[in-house]
């Protein structure tokens, strides 16, 4: 390999790792907020904030995404609770935004948590009956 072909690649890398610091730089942060894991420690579920929107990860995939703090605290409840049914003992942990976030919600829709989720799993369970 000569001198100068090196040269032109050792820039070229140079360059790719400037743009790849770059796009690091201004991409939006992730927020991590809720986590359930089995009693392995194994991740099973997740819930992070980004880009304003509250996303919601399972089985390593992004299951949905929404606005609605409520909505996403609601549904990794429910993964929970079907874990625990099924005989997979689980551990859920939240931050406190995300909970103070859904509070707020429900509260703005004048309902508990507590209804908001009961409604959420009856609408679920109607729509997978259909």
């Amino acid at each position: 390999m000569s001198t100068s072909s090196k040269s032109r690649r050792d820039q070229r890398r140079r360059q790719e790792q400037q743009a790849a610091n770059k796009a690091a730089a201004t991409a939006s942060p992730v927020e991590p907020h809720a986590e359930l894991r089995d009693t392995q420690r194994t991740l099973l579920a997740g819930v992070v904030r980004r880009d304003g929107e509250w996303v919601l990860g399972m089985d390593g995939r992004i299951a949905g995404q929404s606005e609605s703090a409520a909505q996403v605290l609601a549904l990794i409840m429910q993964a929970g609770e079907l874990h625990e049914r099924q005989g997979t003992p689980v551990r859920l942990i939240y931050s406190d935004a995300l909970r103070d976030a859904a509070q707020a919600e429900a509260n703005e829709k004048g309902q508990t948590f507590e209804e908001f989720k009961a409604e959420l799993a009856a609408q679920l369970a109607a729509k997978k009956s259909n």
